[in-house]
């Protein structure tokens, strides 16, 4: 299909960029990659009166370390966090789950910013963001303001923007020396949306886990933080979790919705296995 009419505005600077979104409000949309957008255009699934490009913007694309966290720009690319030894260092569940994002030709041009501002429940990208207790600066005409990961996905395609506001960095705290940081996901073909997937971050003391935050995509409106699932985990052996009160604990904290494709639970039985066979290789790593 052919996308509606649309206005197109390039920007170049972020004064400008943050002018142009309180000017237009709920009908200007951001243009990054575009590698959603365009297609949910063209589908009339969304509809912008104006495209703002941010694409030449200079510095939005940095990724770096400051103030004791990795700081990655809006429009860092998928294919800069696949390949990043920054990333690999400082937040290797990001750099594990990059391989799973759509096609490498999708990744050579979506962004990180598109991929949390769109907040699909089945991406990747806001999962690792939550499980890593990262936080999220957006910029507006009315100055800055940081938001937890874990309050910024408030529904399917919804978040905590407001309008005129423009998600500006992420900041994701540095992986500690003994940090254990896990993605998995099922899909149907790979680089397809997934079934369901999970997202760990912890911290390892002898053979057990400790400060454990697991996040999971596809379970839910959003990218869920399993919280009886951390419970059970925390201050255990990932290799001796009892199965029964595995799939109890998951069973609490997700909540998957029904599809033709794939119902409910399917998704559950999927999101078990998943995270059991986690655990079984972050055990075997230690072992």
């Amino acid at each position: 299909m052919k996308a509606p009419d649309i206005a197109y505005l390039r920007v170049t600077s972020l004064h400008e960029a943050l002018a142009a979104l309180a000017l237009h409000g709920d009908n200007a949309m951001v243009l990054a990659g575009g590698q959603s957008l365009m297609a949910m255009h063209n589908l009339r699934v969304a509809h912008a009166g104006v495209l703002v490009d941010i694409n030449r913007i200079p510095g939005l694309d940095a990724i770096r370390v400051r103030d004791g966290a990795l700081v990655i720009g809006c429009l860092a690319r998928h294919a800069m966090l696949e390949t990043s030894a920054l990333v690999r260092r400082h937040a290797p569940l990001v750099a594990q789950a990059m391989p799973h994002v759509a096609h490498h030709a999708i990744r050579n041009r979506g962004t990180i910013g598109g991929s949390l501002a769109l907040a699909d429940p089945a991406a990747e990208l806001p999962a690792c963001c939550v499980a890593l207790d990262a936080v999220l600066l957006v910029a507006g005409t009315h100055g800055t303001r940081r938001i937890d990961a874990a309050d910024f996905f408030t529904g399917v395609y919804e978040t905590a923007l407001q309008s005129g506001e423009l998600l500006l960095e992420v900041h994701i705290p540095l992986a500690a020396d003994d940090a254990v940081q896990r993605f998995a996901e099922v899909a149907r073909r790979h680089g397809d949306f997934a079934i369901a997937g999970a997202a760990l971050a912890a911290r390892r003391a002898h053979q057990c886990l400790v400060a454990v935050r697991l996040a999971l995509l596809g379970m839910g409106d959003r990218p869920l933080l399993a919280q009886r699932t951390m419970a059970l985990l925390e201050g255990n052996d990932p290799g001796r979790i009892d199965a029964p009160a595995l799939a109890a604990a998951l069973a609490a904290d997700a909540d998957p919705m029904d599809d033709p494709a794939y119902p409910a639970t399917y998704r559950r039985r999927v999101i078990e296995v998943v995270v059991r066979r986690m655990l079984d290789a972050i055990a075997g790593q230690a072992a």
